[in-house]
C-alpha cells in the first residue's frame, strides 16, 4: 500500500477509535444540588433539587441502626474515618429511607456541603469513571448510595465494586464513601454460594470469593421485621406529623387490619396505611 494509502487507512482507524471511546467525565457542578443520580451512558451528574426523605424521627423500630449509621456519616462529613456500610434485612423497614435521612440530617448540621450520589445497581461498572471526578474535588464529601443491591448468577459485576471498594492501586478517594442497601446479608442468593461449593475446584476458595464482597463493608447494619408495638408507633407518629384525626382505639384496629390483609408490618406498610387515611380524610401528605 502506498504511503498516501496508509495515512488515509490510520485517519479512519483514529476516527473510529474515536467514535467509540466513551466521553469524557464532565465537570461536576456541586452547586447545581445537594445530591445527584450518576448517568453512566452520558458519563454525567443529573442534580437532584429536592430529595425524598422521611425526617429521622419517623424511623421508628431502628434505633440502634440509626444512630449507627448518623454518627458513621457525622464523621465521614467532618472528615474522620469511617466505613462503608451495607443495610440489609427485611423489606420495607426503612433501609433506603434511613440512609437519606442520615444524609439530610447531617447536612443540616455542617457548613460544608455533604453529597449523595445514587447509581443503579447496572451501572457499578462504570464506577472507576465516576471516582475520578469527585476525587478532584476534594473539600466536598461524597457518599455513593445503591439501592436494592444484590447479584445473581453468572454476574460478574460484583468484581467491579470489589475494586471499588478496595480502590485498587490508588486507593478509594478519602473524599468518598459507599453505602448500599440489600434484602441480602452476602449481596448474592444462598443457591449461588451453594453452587460454587459443589462444582468448584476448589469450592472454599471459590466461596470465599463471592462472599468476601460484603466484608468490604466496615458496616453490617441489620433489619429485621418490626413488631405490633413498633408498627403501631410508626402509624401513630405518622398521624401525628400530618394531623390525621383518628382516635387511638380506631387508628389501632384500622392499622393492624391493614397490615394483616398484607401479609406483614413494616415501615412500608405503615405510610401505605397512612395515604389511605389521609385521602379518606383529604388531607395532603407534605
Amino acid at each position: 500500500m502506498t504511503e498516501p494509502g496508509v495515512n488515509i487507512l490510520l485517519a479512519r482507524i483514529a476516527d473510529a477509535l474515536d467514535r467509540i471511546a466513551p466521553p469524557a467525565v464532565t465537570e461536576l457542578d456541586i452547586d447545581a444540588a445537594s445530591a445527584f443520580v450518576w448517568n453512566a451512558e452520558t458519563i454525567s451528574l443529573i442534580p437532584v433539587p429536592a430529595v425524598n426523605h422521611v425526617d429521622m424521627e419517623l424511623l421508628k423500630g431502628i434505633d440502634h441502626v440509626r444512630e449507627i449509621l448518623t454518627e458513621n456519616t457525622r464523621r465521614f462529613a467532618n472528615g474522620n474515618p469511617a466505613n462503608n456500610a451495607l443495610l440489609w434485612g427485611a423489606r420495607g423497614m426503612g433501609k433506603s429511607s434511613l440512609v437519606k435521612a442520615a444524609h439530610a440530617t447531617v447536612n443540616a448540621e455542617i457548613s460544608d456541603r455533604l453529597i449523595l450520589i445514587e447509581i443503579h445497581r447496572e451501572d457499578i461498572a462504570s464506577l472507576p469513571r465516576l471516582l475520578p471526578m469527585l476525587k478532584a474535588h476534594g473539600d466536598s464529601r461524597f457518599i455513593l448510595f445503591c439501592d436494592d443491591l444484590s447479584f445473581d448468577h453468572d454476574d460478574t459485576a460484583y468484581k467491579s465494586l470489589k475494586a471499588v471498594l478496595d480502590g485498587g492501586i490508588e486507593g478509594r478517594p478519602d473524599n468518598v464513601i459507599f453505602y448500599a442497601t440489600s434484602n441480602r446479608r452476602h449481596l448474592m442468593p444462598r443457591d449461588m454460594v451453594e453452587n460454587e461449593r459443589s462444582t468448584a475446584i476448589n469450592p472454599s476458595e471459590a466461596v470465599e470469593e463471592k462472599v468476601s464482597l460484603s466484608d468490604r463493608f466496615g458496616l453490617w447494619l441489620g433489619f429485621h421485621s418490626c413488631s405490633q408495638q413498633d408498627y403501631l408507633a410508626m402509624v401513630r407518629g405518622y398521624c401525628d406529623r400530618y394531623g390525621l384525626d383518628i382516635g387511638e382505639d380506631d387508628m389501632k384496629a384500622e392499622a393492624l387490619e391493614w397490615a394483616t390483609t398484607r401479609g406483614s408490618r413494616s415501615g412500608r406498610v405503615a405510610w401505605q396505611y397512612i395515604q389511605d387515611l389521609a385521602g379518606r380524610q383529604g388531607k395532603r401528605l407534605d
